[in-house]
């Protein structure tokens, strides 16, 4: 019997929410292809405001290696260019009117390599987030028995289900994370 202070479904939405964010941070990992979730990140002084890329443009990928982005402002395109280069991507923009293109180049085997390294970092921030809902869940359980509000039996059984969706959304990271690194690996 669950007890209505302890919320299994809470610690596994948190979890989730470790794994929603890996694969955000991933999503923005150059890969040699192009994606819009690219210039996600770029924020555009745009009016005295500092706005997402999707606030000021849309982005769309006309070819494998090629993002447009269509500013909905003319004023604004010099703005969205300098966004870009001051951008860490290392990517130049070429503008033709209200339309910005980004050749995406060629990744090479060592830019690949630490390209991996950065994913694995992300993967083991998302890891250590899990771990630290896990921590609450069972801090949360122990407070739970020494108040007497459950007992020894229905904390052990508890724990284990925290300790089940742990190793759930462990592997789910682990398998976001090998399908990203094949992705950043293919020539």
């Amino acid at each position: 019997m669950a007890t209505p202070d302890f919320d299994l479904n809470d610690i596994k939405r948190r979890m989730q929410g470790a794994v929603a964010s890996l694969s955000k941070d991933l999503g923005s990992l150059r890969t040699g292809r192009a994606s819009p979730s690219l210039v996600d990140p770029i924020q555009v002084d745009a009016y005295g405001a500092m706005m997402p890329m999707a606030q000021v443009a849309t982005v769309s990928v006309p070819e494998p290696r090629l993002l447009s982005i269509s500013v909905w402002d003319r004023s604004m395109v010099t703005a969205v260019e300098k966004a870009i280069r001051e951008s860490d991507l290392g990517l130049n923009p070429q503008t033709e009117g209200q339309t910005i293109r980004l050749r995406i180049p060629e990744m090479n085997e060592q830019r690949r390599k630490e390209m991996v390294k950065v994913a694995h970092k992300y993967a083991e921030e998302s890891r250590v987030a899990v771990r630290h809902v896990r921590r609450d869940g069972l801090d949360h359980l122990k407070k739970l028995l020494k108040d007497s509000a459950i007992s020894e039996d229905d904390e052990k059984r508890q724990a284990g289900d925290v300790q089940k969706a742990t190793d759930q959304f462990i592997a789910e990271i682990d398998s976001v994370l090998a399908s990203k690194e094949k992705e950043i690996m293919q020539v």
